[in-house]
């Protein structure tokens, strides 16, 4: 709404969310920003001695607008902390001036997300960049992905996104992570490959069980290697790794758990195999027994 309809509604809105108890996130999204205070602020840097960049009064605006919103909110009875700001930005750079500023005028929890970000690897890519420089200034206290979906496709991916940009980044694990090489001239085999890809799908159609009876399993690390040049190391660092043979390597591979050698395996069952070992180390480490040992 405009002028007097848009407090109105934003005073309903409050009132609603007070009887509720809800909490509100007010968002000020730069593809429909008030004009009279765009305009305003336009119009008085027009008259500074050193006019600032129009790019830097649209940011202005935007912090502008969310901090006077909430400071109405708060007029009509929202306590603060129950107020999230969000600034709806399609640009990765201006969501991050954007944020910067508000965080550093404001202490309102902040809701990150690029809008509009785009489909694909340009919409995951851009959000990631985006949210990992904030997320590691300390900016943010929660975080959306907005993907524009392939034909036929769901959101699921959206929050596929943003659990992985938490989970590398270290704040949260949400999976066990699969560390896997990207392949090079020592590795012609697809094996691997096919490991890591079968790996991360058991992960996948596993996890809604193993996160009920095995907390803590999220926390886990994998590597599925191609060659013995850095595939052993890896596989020491990980929980439980395996180091398949690369190209002019014995038909052997060994596996590593918990940063030493436990075993090799060989012939053609060797991904079932692994398998059925990462189920058995899982079940070993996070199991009942496991747990009553530790009583």
């Amino acid at each position: 709404g405009f002028k007097d309809k848009k407090d109105r509604q934003f005073a309903d809105i409050i009132e609603i969310a007070l009887k509720h108890d809800k909490p509100v996130r007010i968002g000020v999204n730069w593809g429909s920003l008030d004009q009279d205070l765009l305009t305003r602020l336009m119009d008085e840097n027009a008259d500074l001695p050193n006019p600032k960049d129009a790019r830097e009064v649209m940011h202005e605006a935007i912090v502008q607008s969310a901090l006077l919103s909430a400071e109405q909110a708060e007029k009509l009875g929202m306590g603060a902390d129950r107020i999230i700001l969000s600034a709806k930005v399609s640009a990765v750079q201006d969501l991050i001036a954007v944020y910067r500023i508000l965080a550093g005028r404001c202490r309102y929890a902040l809701h990150l997300g690029l809008t509009e970000a785009g489909m694909g690897s340009k919409g995951i890519v851009a959000s990631s960049a985006a949210l990992g420089v904030l997320l590691q200034e300390g900016i943010g206290d929660t975080i959306r992905i907005s993907l524009t979906p392939e034909p036929g496709g769901d959101r699921t991916l959206e929050v596929k996104v943003g659990q992985e940009i938490l989970q590398t980044m270290g704040f949260r694990s949400f999976v066990p992570v699969v560390a896997a090489c990207p392949g090079c001239g020592r590795t012609t085999s697809t094996v691997f490959q096919e490991l890591a890809r079968d790996v991360e799908d058991m992960i996948r159609d596993r996890m809604p069980e193993w996160k009920t009876r095995y907390p803590g399993v999220e926390t886990l690390t994998f590597a599925v290697m191609g060659c013995i040049v850095n595939g052993p190391g890896e596989s020491k660092h990980a929980d439980i790794g395996i180091s398949l043979p690369g190209t002019g390597e014995s038909p052997a591979a060994p596996v590593f758990i918990d940063g030493k050698k436990a075993m090799t395996l060989r012939g053609p069952n060797i991904a079932a195999d692994f398998k059925a070992l990462v189920e058995d180390y899982i079940e070993r480490r996070f199991g009942v027994g496991a747990k009553r040992e530790a009583v």
